[in-house]
């Protein structure tokens, strides 16, 4: 008999959990003690096992999507059995408890469809899914299918631009793309109808049709099914060279689990799955000689050219102008930042530091084998150490009450092509130098590549942004809530100095801190800076 799995609590402050990833997959066989899932609860990510053997029949939670516990995770039953009765029978209570929309519908057409609509038998119909806490809608930026192709389980349908990053979704269905409502460069809220998948040459007249899709786009209007059959031909042609060429790495998530396990690097891992997409195999059967043969035998000439961008000419006394659609993220830096500045009453603190030692301090720690520090990093120790001296800079406004964080988790402002994203160093105050250091430098290289998870930008409870490595020497930025306080960081300046009486050349730099009134009164955010200062001005008291 099946039995149903539901959100466990893993932990005595845990209400809800979200779904990190999944290591079974629907028809997978499971076996007590099985690893079926990792849970992300309120303070950890903690492996989630199986108690039953069987095989697993239904998923009602996917990746990234949150729930409430006791909320249905998993069906685990013999192989075919008839399970639509578990389903219907928790469908009601899982929809209520369930935080975030699941982001495919499941089989059942009464979950998925207004009863007056019939579904044909077979058929599934993919709505946009909800890839983050935040997401309100997406865009469809690649489709990695066209309608005709067959998809099994576990396919790329889609690479989806949440307002945090771009996600590859895949599919829990097997069978052919009969028809793709959402076309690639268009933006429809969760839940709209992203594709239908069925049995091949299946009449899905009026299925699409029936569902509200609420779309908003500036490109060309929806296409037929006809159309858009037509249209995607070109691109199934260029979509393998396309990933290449944008450096996307394509994996399994479990693949991309294991990898992480055993410190490989998958952009040097070939994918021998669809599309050049790696799988566990792939991984597992991995081995660095073959990487470095390989990379020796490629010609000189293989090598990518830069791509030179084209600026439109614009005649000499006309005036142009041109529309850029805006991106996810940008609706949400605007959405955000408006929201911090029009509700927090910013008041802003500014400091010269002198770091005339901090720049002798860096070229000894430099100087230590495969250790490289950057002045940023320095900056960020310092405020994780000033931030436990001064734990109401640390804080988080609330109607009711003001939460004291005596944690400290730094956001590190990270610009990228389509905007900022703000990945965060958990536990900061706890890294050496070197470990903010190699922290940063794969944050940021996971932001400008569009690789950042969800998980990766929350939990923040103070920000740091540089822009000193731009020649700005000073400046002020919006408070990046929840948060209390944002420090601004300008560019290392030689000038002349006052020291014992005497005019000398010296380096400083301007730090400036943005704290909100409601949490951060002006003196507490003074002896924040000038603890901030001793730090900076002396770093060896960061070693006291």
């Amino acid at each position: 008999m099946a039995t149903k799995i539901t959100m466990p609590r893993l932990s005595d402050t845990m209400t809800e959990g979200t779904v990190a990833t999944w290591l079974k997959k629907v028809g997978d066989k499971v076996s007590e003690g099985d690893i079926l899932a990792e849970i992300e609860t309120d303070k950890a990510t903690m492996e989630f096992e199986s108690f039953n053997s069987g095989t697993l029949l239904y998923i009602g939670i996917n990746e990234g999507e949150t729930a409430a516990v006791d909320s249905l995770l998993a069906i685990i039953g013999k192989e075919g059995e008839d399970i639509s009765g578990l389903i219907s029978g928790t469908a009601t209570e899982t929809k209520s408890e369930t935080v975030a929309t699941s982001s495919e519908v499941v089989s059942e057409p009464s979950t998925v469809t207004p009863s007056a609509v019939e579904v044909p038998k077979g058929v599934v119909v993919v709505t946009m899914p909800r890839l983050s806490d935040t997401m309100t809608e997406g865009t469809v930026a690649t489709w990695l299918k066209k309608v005709g192709d067959k998809v099994s389980e576990g396919d790329i349908l889609a690479e989806i631009e949440t307002d945090k990053a771009t996600m590859e979704f895949e599919s829990f269905n097997a069978g052919t793309l009969l028809y793709i409502g959402i076309n690639e460069g268009q933006s429809a809220p969760v839940d709209s109808v992203l594709a239908i998948i069925g049995p091949a040459g299946t009449d899905i007249t009026g299925v699409a049709e029936n569902f509200k899709k609420g779309g908003t786009t500036t490109a060309a209007p929806a296409k037929s099914l006809e159309e858009t059959t037509t249209s995607n031909v070109a691109v199934a042609s260029t979509e393998v060279a396309e990933a290449v060429k944008s450096g996307r790495i394509f994996a399994s998530p479990l693949a991309k689990q294991i990898a992480k396990d055993k410190g490989i690097n998958l952009s040097q891992v070939k994918g021998s799955g669809e599309n050049g997409r790696i799988t566990k195999s792939d991984v597992e059967n991995f081995t660095p000689q073959s990487v470095a043969q390989s990379q020796v035998a490629q010609p000189e000439t293989q090598k990518s050219q830069p791509e030179t961008v084209v600026k439109p000419f614009v005649p000499a006394g006309e005036t142009f102008s041109e529309e850029i659609k805006n991106s996810q993220m940008r609706k949400t830096i605007a959405k955000r930042l408006s929201e911090s500045i029009f509700t927090a009453p910013h008041f802003y603190l500014t400091i010269e530091v002198t770091m005339d030692e901090a720049m002798k301090s860096r070229a000894v720690i430099n100087s230590v084998p495969d250790t490289k520090v950057s002045f940023n990093d320095m900056v960020i120790k310092a405020c994780a150490m000033a931030l436990k001296k001064h734990p109401k800079v640390n804080s988080q406004w609330k109607e009711d009450a003001i939460t004291i964080n005596h944690h400290v988790n730094v956001g590190v402002a990270v610009a990228v092509e389509d905007g900022l994203v703000v990945p965060v160093l958990r536990f900061t105050d706890q890294m050496s130098l070197s470990q903010i250091g190699g922290n940063v430098k794969d944050l940021a290289g996971k932001a400008k590549n569009k690789k950042l998870q969800p998980a990766e930008m929350e939990g923040s409870t103070f920000t740091v942004s540089n822009l000193g490595m731009f020649g700005i020497q000073s400046f002020t930025s919006i408070i990046n809530q929840p948060n209390s306080a944002i420090l601004s960081v300008g560019a290392i300046e030689e000038k002349p100095v006052v020291k014992n009486g005497q005019i000398v050349v010296g380096n400083t730099m301007m730090l400036t801190l943005a704290c909100d009134h409601r949490t951060v009164d002006g003196a507490t955010g003074a002896q924040f800076l000038q603890t901030l200062r001793q730090y900076l001005e002396n770093p060896v008291t960061m070693l006291a």
